[in-house]
């Protein structure tokens, strides 16, 4: 690494951990807690765009971050994820949780499709929604091979704020469904039904005690599911590439395992099974969200806002049904399961 990349790279580090913190501060606070430290981090790098001579000087650092700080982010997000709370929720959850997640990402990938959008913006919107927000995003875009980089920034901004306005509206109208629905089966729907965990444990919380272990509950089972559907899609996607270009070299090549994912795999099982590592999960989990907010700040600092703009109405359209589609069926899955 040159003495100009190292110098770049720093800076990015400074900016986008100056994002990554206030944005987890910001994410403390009354109403913007709704919206969550990852978006409000990508929100602080989008404002970092006003000072272009420094985003210039941090350009190189900045992708590096955005792409190897994301995964060190999900590697060590699998913490928070405890395989014995998850079994012990029984296979209903379970079940649920895979009916939800592939159901939720083929309605909404062909929605999108249907109302025009291409096909990489509307998996990672499919995923964003179905899984876990823009955690879900960001793990599964590593899988989709491109040549244009821009584009895949783009796609990638341009999914995360899709879930994060569709899950901020939709914890609005749950929370204000919650003397309609008993206690623990609202913290069902809540996990079951929002994009991001923030958005989940905000409106399991407005639920009491109960209704917050359920929606959490709920919610990591459909993490879960984060490693298994990234590398299906890597799979699907690799086949239709190769497909679409008649090219024998794609066909032939490496499957494409998201080692990190693996990774998250392997945190989990550590947290869960490893009694010394208990009193140091929440500060574990803490860092995942350092990094995962220095990578969201970054993917902010680089992306065109005005091309993205112009391609949302698809996507946002797709998300608005599915997502409607997704409360209605954990409202009843709820009532009738729990």
């Amino acid at each position: 690494m040159t003495i100009f990349k190292k110098r770049a790279f720093w800076l990015a580090a400074l900016l986008t951990f100056i994002c990554s913190v206030l944005g987890s501060f910001l994410a403390k606070l009354p109403y913007l807690s709704l919206i969550g430290a990852l978006v409000l981090s990508l929100l602080l790098g989008i404002a970092f765009q006003s000072f272009p001579q420094t985003i210039n000087k941090a350009s190189s650092g900045i992708g590096f971050i955005s792409n190897k700080f994301l995964r060190l982010g999900i590697i060590l997000l699998g913490f928070k994820l405890n395989l014995i709370t998850l079994a012990n929720a029984g296979i209903k959850t379970i079940i649920l949780s895979i009916i939800v997640v592939s159901g939720m990402i083929t309605l909404t990938y062909y929605l999108c499709k249907k109302f025009g959008a291409e096909s990489e913006l509307a998996i990672l919107t499919a995923c964003g929604c179905g899984i876990c927000g823009a955690a879900a995003v960001m793990g599964v875009s590593p899988q989709i091979e491109t040549t244009n980089e821009e584009r895949k920034r783009e796609n990638e901004v341009l999914a995360v704020a899709v879930v994060c306005v569709m899950g901020t509206v939709f914890t609005l109208i749950e929370i204000f469904l919650k003397p309609f629905i008993g206690s623990s089966q609202f913290g069902i729907m809540a996990g079951g039904s929002l994009h991001e965990i923030a958005h989940a444990v905000a409106t399991g919380g407005a639920g009491g005690a109960i209704s917050l272990q359920n929606a959490i509950i709920m919610k990591l089972s459909r993490v879960l599911l984060l490693a298994p559907v990234a590398l299906l899609i890597g799979l699907w996607y690799r086949k239709k590439m190769a497909a679409n270009t008649l090219n024998t070299k794609t066909t032939n090549s490496k499957l494409p395992i998201p080692w990190f994912l693996g990774g998250f795999i392997l945190t989990s099982i550590i947290g869960t099974f490893v009694p010394f590592i208990a009193p140091y999960l929440d500060s574990l989990v803490q860092i995942a969200y350092l990094f995962l907010g220095m990578a969201m700040a970054a993917l902010g600092m680089s992306v065109n806002f005005k091309v993205i703009f112009k391609r949302g109405k698809s996507v946002f359209s797709a998300a608005a049904i599915s997502s409607t589609v997704l409360l209605i069926f954990m409202i009843i899955a709820a009532k009738a399961l729990f």
